[in-house]
């Protein structure tokens, strides 16, 4: 007898790659030929003049973000990551202190304290949400604790009045990075205009891109100004402007272009409508995936909060499924191609990023910031530090991108279709 399924040899459900999620059009092609017609690609000096704060473009990109996210302070970077360091930078983090951080998110959001010779502390996270737990954030805090890096990891909002709750207690920064949480909401605030400082991310692959860069944002002046010096070349600008505190003010080159950001301006006006699609396309999942006992979906959120769903995170339940989660996620890949532009990333992953503190730069503390003679603290880095965040990874969290905008109701059905054939054949994989 022949195999059903696609991984055991059986006809897969779906060959036809799903559709792009592309979201740049005639606006931005506009956009661009009108900067490039201009002659004027950057305007950015990096000295203490009126082009300081870059060009036209830049700026008027700057106030409509501030604008959409009712915020008092926008400033462009080139990515997420320079913005996490230049926020890092702007609080003033020096060798020795220490930054509570998330161990389930993309890299930078720990190794940034490191650039400034700060410390990586990891917080476990919490299983209903896999954003930082506030009881183990508080269990880290030490003398040595300047600041809480948090994530809103898929686009989650983090539990944010306890998390500013041990901030105030205990006279620290909290920085949100809300790389995957554009226009998400914490009790009807904007998430990144809640904590000191909020970053957020235009690379490729977000709700909405400028190819690279990113925006920090602020309700606080003497950190957005801080902010702006070491986006651009600091030291130049302390003598002329007499300043006194020149930590951190040191150089670097973090801007973003006029073309960068006149893609901004035009993606910007398209995000509450991609959130929209996006928003309605779980609800699909949502509906569909109640059917599944051995899937467990996040909560829908209340109080004026909104998720805005980077990616569909599932917990599976192995002892109801009756086989392991991987052999799930593999059989399921089988079933179903990826996308187009994404023919070699699939949309599907059992987990998300293996625990940041397993990585061998925290195995092995390869990096200046970790020299006794600075630090003389003592963290751990070692496997089971975070439990919640191990299980969740290795055992069962999976997650998927098959609710962007562009997917049509026949293709979500595919993917509904490719789940049920393998658990109704769910014994081929015992």
């Amino acid at each position: 007898m022949l195999k059903k399924l696609a991984i055991n040899g059986g006809t897969p459900v779906r060959t036809k790659l799903f559709p792009a999620y592309n979201t740049i059009g005639e606006e931005e092609k506009r956009a661009v030929m009108k900067v490039l017609d201009s002659g004027n690609l950057s305007q950015y000096l990096g000295a203490w003049t009126h082009d300081f704060l870059g060009g036209p473009t830049v700026r008027a990109f700057e106030e409509n973000w501030s604008k959409a996210f009712g915020v008092k302070y926008a400033i462009t970077v080139n990515s997420n990551t320079s913005g996490l360091f230049t926020a890092i930078g702007a609080i003033g983090i020096q060798p020795g202190d220490e930054v509570i951080v998330s161990p389930y998110s993309m890299s930078a959001s720990a190794i940034a304290p490191l650039v400034y010779g700060g410390i990586p502390v990891f917080a476990d996270i919490h299983p209903g949400t896999f954003c930082m737990d506030p009881v183990s954030i508080e269990a880290r805090i030490t003398p040595r604790t300047k600041a809480i890096l948090v994530v809103h990891i898929f686009g989650h909002p983090a539990d944010m009045d306890s998390i500013m709750s041990i901030a105030k207690k205990h006279n620290l920064f909290v920085i949100e990075d809300c790389a995957q949480a554009p226009m998400g909401k914490y009790k009807g605030k904007y998430v990144g205009s809640i904590g000191d400082l909020g970053v957020f991310s235009l690379n490729y692959h977000k709700h909405i891109h400028t190819g690279e860069g990113g925006v920090i944002t602020t309700n606080n002046s003497s950190l957005a100004d801080r902010c702006q010096m070491i986006r651009n070349h600091a030291e130049n600008v302390t003598g002329p402007r007499e300043l006194t505190d020149l930590t951190n003010l040191i150089g670097y080159n973090y801007r973003m272009t006029e073309m960068e950001c006149a893609i901004g301006i035009e993606q910007l006006k398209k995000l509450p409508s991609l959130l929209e699609r996006r928003l309605e396309n779980v609800d699909f999942f949502n509906e569909k995936f109640s059917s599944f006992p051995a899937f467990e979906t996040l909560p829908k959120l209340a109080d004026g909060s909104v998720n805005t769903y980077y990616v569909y995170p599932v917990k599976f339940n192995k002892e109801i499924a009756g086989i392991e989660r991987n052999k799930f996620v593999d059989a399921l890949k089988a079933e179903i191609p990826s996308a187009v532009l994404r023919e070699t990333a699939p949309l599907l992953g059992a987990g998300y990023v293996k625990p940041l503190y397993l990585q061998p730069i925290y195995q092995q503390k390869a990096a200046w910031a970790f020299n006794p003679a600075l630090y003389n603290g003592d963290v751990s880095y070692e496997k089971g530090i975070c439990p919640v965040t191990e299980t969740m990874h290795f055992e069962i969290l999976f997650t998927h991108e098959y609710m962007r905008p562009g997917m049509t109701i026949s293709d979500m059905t595919d993917v509904v279709k490719a789940i049920e054939k393998i658990f109704e054949n769910i014994n081929e994989l015992k």
